[in-house]
């Protein structure tokens, strides 16, 4: 693989931006070849005339002795220093801004040579980025560090938690159990270090001095702090302040940790074992939002945030604690191969200018690069392995491996077996397909003589059979939306929040749909004989339940708590949805809203099961009779169930305008109460067949119709942006055919229209009612689809623009600052 694609392969798309612009500086080059090709043949006879006479001289000096004497003059390193500053290609100087920021400049010292306009631009552009790279690696550093200092008052707080927890009463000033704590301390690290690989062991030993996280010094720390240990607090660079004091530890020994916390404990001896007065200034941050909290908040009632020093409280801290340091050790990897790539990137670039321009100016450069803030920093570093340390030690009980493979998730992997299952699985649902056409034909179902039984079925068994081809379709369009996604580089797992790993797969998604499909073909070709038995005129009931059992058996998958078929993403689906059920009691994420509106385009899949719970419960099953639609309750529940998932948009909607104060969100709930009505009014339509009802129905979807499109392509969209460089759309695209954009634009408004067909009575090649239905339902779950595309481009060039790559992970405690501003 060429480097520019594995660049931009290995970055953080989020950070796009601020990578080093490969592709660009890689046309500046192109630039300058071109130049050097069109003016080649013209100094080709110079240079062949030039060639053959250094040649001829090189002969004659050969034969001008036999001896070779290889005595050096005393001058011959000053002039081959002078030789280097005469052949200086380019001077890089550190210049400082007014704003007190460090900049590198590149002085060009060859533009007398032809074409040298061109490598001045080449030096001034890489110089842009290169200013670029370091000023965003600055701020990110500045952003860890600052974080670091929060992470470490947390664990600070943990471990006086944890002291309190197991020790009620506090500690007494003795001796013994000072000795007994740093006993306790000396057998985790050699635990730590019997669990730690070679390897391991042996590229921490290429480091001359680590720093190491001392839970000893936080343990046995003097309640008054002396004068040396506050002089030395502001130093976050080298260490994390306070509890959590970095000392240097030298690793040329295995137990030369141990032997140091042995040397301390004769000191320790003297000092109080635990600073447990730290837990006077805490308080506990709200956990985990509930619908008691939000009715608690919405009321004014106070929440109650002391500390209780339980068990069970302290494993929710760490717990939480344990999520912030994971997501901290993420955003460390991320920067650190930041600045690899970019200082790789760099390299590369200038060996190719050294190539086409036969220049010798990339070791100029890359010694300052390395030598840069970029390039030589080792603070990330240094925080990655206190980082580990505290983390294997605090939250995988000194065990190296597991710590590592918590704070390291490896990925999920492509798997053969999938990929096949899946290709079989689209196979069978094909020949299925095919055979289920065949019967039709072969035995003249849709014939006239068979015109009743066909009526029948298509009024029982098609609505029954037509939920798992709305589930199917559905998720076959998810699987294309990853496929897409993952293509032009969409990060939706983070924008879903997914934890790293557990995330599906294209290949996943298909799987789970056409295995259910295959399922539900097969149940079709069980129940298409027509035939029942003459003396009691009832069906086979073990086929007629088939899709009651299919129902059954997708439920009972959904909700098994084992660890099969992806059990982290079904717990994802079901908090999701439970979200969803209780909209205005939790505070609305893009997981839960983007669910939300997948459920809209489902109406007619959640009438479906509302037509199984009517036909099983009160129909007769096995003569494939039922009085659902002559049914008051069955049809006031349509209309409940068909309003239900716009008011659960509405009710998020509402829920975000109180939260954000932003009053978009109320726009957007009127948008969903406008569809609400106009829902309901076709509905009404539908059952009645009245004139009133039909203009009413009318004027609810038009203006539904409008308010709805507008909202998808301007608002969800971000399209038809004012001054925006391509036309109707907007600045930043994915993918570079805008024709896709514009096709998607008209396909939307076409299949917004769709749903109105119910109140315009069109008719398609004479279908029934029900076919019609599905068709039209099935048209809606692919405008979603493509939305589903669209609606998280715009979020990713959003988090884009906003270098937006992390989520942000409550923590556990909450310092009093103004306390700790007066000590």
């Amino acid at each position: 693989m060429k480097f520019g694609k594995e660049f931009a392969a290995q970055m953080v798309p989020e950070w796009h931006e601020a990578y080093m612009n490969y592709a660009y500086m890689k046309t500046l080059l192109k630039e300058i070849l071109l130049f050097k090709q069109k003016n080649r043949p013209a100094a080709g006879g110079g240079a062949a005339r030039s060639g053959s006479l250094r040649r001829s001289l090189t002969l004659y000096r050969a034969f001008s002795g036999l001896l070779i004497h290889r005595t050096t003059s005393p001058n011959s390193n000053t002039n081959k220093q002078l030789h280097d500053i005469e052949n200086q290609v380019i001077q890089v100087n550190s210049i400082r801004t007014d704003g007190g920021d460090e900049r590198s400049e590149t002085m060009f010292l060859m533009t007398g040579d032809d074409g040298g306009e061109y490598e001045l631009v080449y030096f001034r552009r890489l110089d842009d980025e290169f200013n670029k790279v370091v000023k965003f690696y600055k701020e990110k550093v500045d952003e860890v560090m600052k974080e670091a200092a929060v992470l470490n008052k947390q664990m600070e707080a943990l471990i006086a938690f944890r002291i309190k927890v197991d020790n009620p009463k506090g500690w007494a000033n003795s001796v013994e159990e000072t000795s007994k704590l740093a006993s306790e301390v000396e057998a985790s690290v050699a635990a730590l270090y019997a669990t730690t690989p070679s390897l391991a062991i042996r590229a921490s030993r290429r480091v001359d001095h680590m720093d190491a996280i001392d839970e000893d010094h936080s343990i046995h720390r003097v309640a008054k702090p002396s004068s040396d240990e506050s002089s030395s607090g502001d130093d976050d660079h080298n260490k994390f302040k306070n509890g959590l004091e970095m000392k240097p530890v030298n690793h040329n020994n295995k137990n030369s940790e141990i032997q140091e916390f042995k040397m301390d404990e004769t000191r320790s001896s003297m000092m109080r074992p635990a600073p447990l007065e730290i837990l006077q200034r805490v308080r506990f941050n709200p956990g985990q939002e509930t619908p008691r909290s939000t009715i608690k908040s919405f009321l004014n009632l106070p929440s109650k945030t002391d500390l209780k020093f339980s068990k069970e409280n302290f494993k929710k801290a760490e717990e939480q604690l344990k999520k912030a340091f994971v997501e901290f050790y993420q955003k460390l990897r991320l920067l650190k191969s930041y600045s690899f790539l970019n200082t790789m990137a760099f390299s590369k670039i200038m060996k190719k200018y050294d190539k086409i321009a036969s220049r010798s100016a990339s070791k100029s450069y890359m010694k300052m690069v390395d030598n840069s803030y970029l390039g030589s920093s080792e603070e990330v570093s240094k925080v990655m392995e206190r980082v580990e340390i505290t983390f294997i030690k605090h939250f995988s009980n000194a065990n190296r491996s597991k710590g590592m493979n918590i704070l390291r998730p490896k990925k999920r992997k492509e798997r053969h077996r999938i990929t096949f299952s899946a290709g079989f699985l689209v196979g069978c649902t094909v020949s299925l397909i095919f055979a289920l056409i065949l019967i039709i034909r072969a035995r003249h179902i849709l014939e006239a003589d068979h015109e009743e039984g066909r009526v029948l079925y298509m009024e029982t068994m098609f609505p029954l059979y037509s939920l798992f081809g709305f589930i199917v379709l559905h998720m076959a369009m998810y699987g294309a939306n990853i496929f897409f996604w993952r293509k032009y580089r969409v990060n939706y797992a983070f924008i879903f929040g997914f934890k790293e790993g557990t995330e599906l797969g294209y290949r996943e998604v298909l799987l789970i749909g056409f295995s259910i499909s295959v399922l539900a073909l097969a149940g079709v070709l069980a129940n298409l004989d027509m035939e029942m038995d003459p003396v009691t005129k009832d069906y086979k009931a073990v086929t007629e339940l088939l899709p009651l059992g299919l129902v059954m058996l997708v439920v009972v998958i959904l909700l098994c708590p084992l660890n099969i078929v992806y059990r982290s993403s079904r717990k994802f689906l079901l908090v999701c949805l439970l979200h969803c059920l209780l909209a205005p009691l939790y505070k609305v994420t893009l997981p839960d809203f983007f669910l939300a509106d997948q459920l809209t385009s489902q109406v007619q899949a959640l009438r479906s099961l509302e037509f199984y719970v009517c036909y099983y419960g009160w129909g007769d099953y096995k003569k494939r009779q039922n009085n659902c639609k002559t049914s008051d309750v069955f049809n006031t529940f349509s209309f409940i169930i068909a309003a239900t998932p716009y008011l659960w948009r509405l009710l998020q909607c509402l829920r975000r305008l109180y939260d954000e104060k932003d009053a978009m969100q109320g726009y957007n709930g009127l948008k969903y109460f406008s569809t609400i009505v106009a829902v309901s009014t076709r509905t009404a339509y539908t059952l009645n067949k009245g004139i009133g009802w039909k203009i009413v129905a009318w004027i609810a979807s038009v203006v539904a119709a409008v308010t709805s499109t507008y909202w998808d392509i301007v608002i969800d969209w971000g399209f038809f942006q004012r001054n925006s460089k391509n036309k109707w759309l907007r600045d930043k695209l994915l993918i570079s055919n805008k024709s896709v954009y514009y096709g998607a634009i008209v396909l939307n408004v076409l299949l917004r229209l769709a749903w109105m067909q119910t109140v315009m009575n069109i008719t398609v090649f004479s279908l029934h009612r029900q076919t019609m239905v599905a068709l039209v339902a099935s048209l809606e779950i692919i405008r979603r689809g493509v939305w589903n595309f669209f609606r998280l481009e715009n979020e990713h060039l959003n988090n884009v623009g906003k270098y937006r790559a992390f989520k942000s992970v409550p923590l556990p405690f909450n310092y009093d600052e103004d306390e700790d501003k007066d000590e």
